[in-house]
């Protein structure tokens, strides 16, 4: 094994090619014997997380909520729920995790409230009471009819009738989860001191969810309709999204949140891009050191991207000043070991370009997704399971519990199937997640992958996956490196990550018939070799193999 490159002379910030674990709380471990995971499940396994050398966690939402949305509608920002701890149990593991060397982010929810957030129950019951002005309200047109046509990501109008003050609001969820209006100043201040709220407690940094969606368009201008070969298959997919997402008065309130966070220290935001502008929107929302350290979209959580578009999409990083997030699966989309091999996983598309699977490719282990992922340049966003190779699990429709799945069953299957409990113990009822039958069951595929049965296998994808996260954080090049594409066609990437005099390559065949690249004699020594055939004159790459190199082409 090769020695591990020297630090740099002026080390980057901690986040910059950071790799960070994202916790679906209520799928990861259940400490109290109610089937839903919490936040003494999760302090219990902190040791699994720091075991596998990620740098930090995103913790998923854990506030007071009536649960339509499973967190995602927040009814108090400043607490938490009691079915996940208290306070003082979230404390514990904040402490926890920095005594293992690990950050914590936590997800920030500021698109939307729950319906049952005090601030909106005030809102809604006149038009001139003092928080009238803290939601997006509009009159219906003559007709009675909603104000435009904007549609909501869970389907139908994205406008609801209010009887209490005679108008329609917002939603671009759910109807339960209302629109925040953030032109109004004091609802800024308000977001803007749940920073402060949580920043003074020690966390680590904020993952903001839909941060693309914070502002709309004061006209309330109807959206324009996609022309028919780009629309997708519900109303939400078929027109552009110019009036009620990515506008320009998003990036004044980031440059305020980011005051704030540097205020604090080494602290970090992340925000989340969805949308056909993703990449527009990556790079204007992380331009220069004044607005958010970095962000993620659902480029790479859709339908399976070929070699060459997997590089433009790296390409177009290479001279920004801003500097992106890559994630392969997350809790909203089809686990990447099913998305991306060819089986059938519809779930849940939120811009990324389909949840289903590309059946043309031919098969890739998850292995070599792993490695790709974290031969990627940015900060990686790693999805519990992930790790174990995971596939999307197939839960049957009684036991479905996402608003979305259920709203378009048969059609998709929503994200349910991403989101079961974790896998800790193949022998143990319920996987050694709970004591009781969870909230979501567990795959019985996923026994077999379970974290006791692959622990102690040093050919397991647990291992493979430690031993890829040790080979990032040893090399300098694949953690914080410049990226160059030396090859990408239809099947075969191959990818150089420099450093200085740190150089590592990696290369993936990701097609369905076998690649040769040449390497000269003193060319680069293997540092690990997912399938491949390195000899002294060449490399071959049997389809779904994957190598990284240390040293020159």
């Amino acid at each position: 094994m090769s020695q591990a490159d020297p630090p740099l002379p002026s080390a980057p910030p901690w986040w910059r090619g950071a790799v960070i674990y994202q916790v679906y709380l209520r799928s990861f471990a259940d400490a109290d014997g109610d089937g839903l995971g919490d936040l003494e499940g999760l302090r219990a396994r902190l040791d699994h997380i720091a075991a596998l050398g990620v740098d930090g966690l995103w913790l998923g939402p854990f506030y007071p909520t009536p649960d339509r949305d499973f967190g995602y509608d927040v009814s108090d920002q400043l607490g938490v729920d009691r079915r996940f701890g208290t306070l003082d149990a979230f404390h514990r593991l904040l402490r926890d995790a920095h005594d293992r060397g690990l950050r914590l982010i936590i997800d920030q929810v500021w698109s939307h409230t729950a319906a049952e957030h005090p601030w909106f129950i005030e809102s809604r019951a006149s038009r001139d009471n003092p928080k009238a002005d803290w939601y997006v309200w509009a009159d219906p047109r003559p007709d009675g009819s909603p104000p435009n046509n904007w549609q909501s990501w869970m389907g139908g109008s994205a406008w609801r009738w209010e009887p209490r003050r005679g108008q329609y609001h917002l939603h671009n969820f759910l109807p339960t989860m209302p629109d925040l209006n953030l032109h109004h100043p004091p609802v800024q201040e308000a977001l803007l001191a749940i920073a402060d709220f949580w920043l003074a407690r020690g966390v680590d940094g904020f993952r903001l969810d839909t941060a693309n969606l914070y502002f709309h368009d004061r006209q309330l201008r109807d959206n324009p309709a996609l022309p028919p070969e780009r629309r997708g298959r519900s109303p939400v997919l078929m027109q552009e999204h110019r009036y009620n997402a990515d506008q320009p008065e998003t990036l004044p309130f980031l440059e305020a949140l980011r005051r704030r966070l540097d205020a604090h220290g080494a602290r970090m935001a992340v925000g989340e891009i969805g949308g056909a502008d993703w990449d527009a929107r990556m790079a204007e929302y992380t331009e220069g050191t004044g607005r958010l350290h970095t962000a993620y979209s659902f480029a790479f959580l859709g339908a399976r991207p070929s070699p060459a578009e997997i590089a433009a999409r790296l390409d177009a990083w290479s001279n920004r000043s801003g500097w992106p997030s890559w994630a392969f699966s997350n809790h909203d989309v089809p686990r990447v070991a099913t998305r991306w091999s060819g089986a059938d996983a519809d779930g849940f598309d939120f811009g990324g370009g389909g949840g289903g699977a590309d059946t043309a490719r031919g098969a890739v282990p998850p292995e070599t997704w792993m490695a790709l992922l974290l031969a990627l340049r940015g900060t990686i966003f790693l999805y519990q399971g992930e790790e174990l190779g995971l596939e999307e699990a197939q839960v049957p429709p009684e036991r479905m519990r996402d608003p979305f799945g259920l709203a378009h069953w048969p059609l998709l299957r929503g994200r349910d199937g991403c989101r079961t409990p974790m896998p800790w113990q193949a022998d143990a009822p319920y996987a050694g997640f709970s004591a009781v039958e969870p909230w979501l069951p567990v795959a019985d595929g996923h026994r077999a992958r379970a974290v006791d049965r692959q622990a102690a296998d040093p050919h397991s994808m647990l291992s493979t996956t430690r031993r890829l996260l040790h080979l990032r954080r040893a090399h300098d090049a694949l953690r914080h490196g410049e990226l160059a594409v030396a090859a990408a066609d239809d099947g075969l990437l191959h990818l150089v990550r420099r450093a200085g005099t740190s150089v590592v390559q990696a290369a993936f065949n990701l097609g369905t018939t076998a690649r040769r690249i040449a390497i000269d004699a003193a060319g680069p020594r293997t540092l690990w070799s997912g399938g491949a055939l390195p000899s002294s004159t060449h490399l071959d790459l049997p389809p779904g193999a994957a190598w990284y190199g240390l040293g020159e082409p």
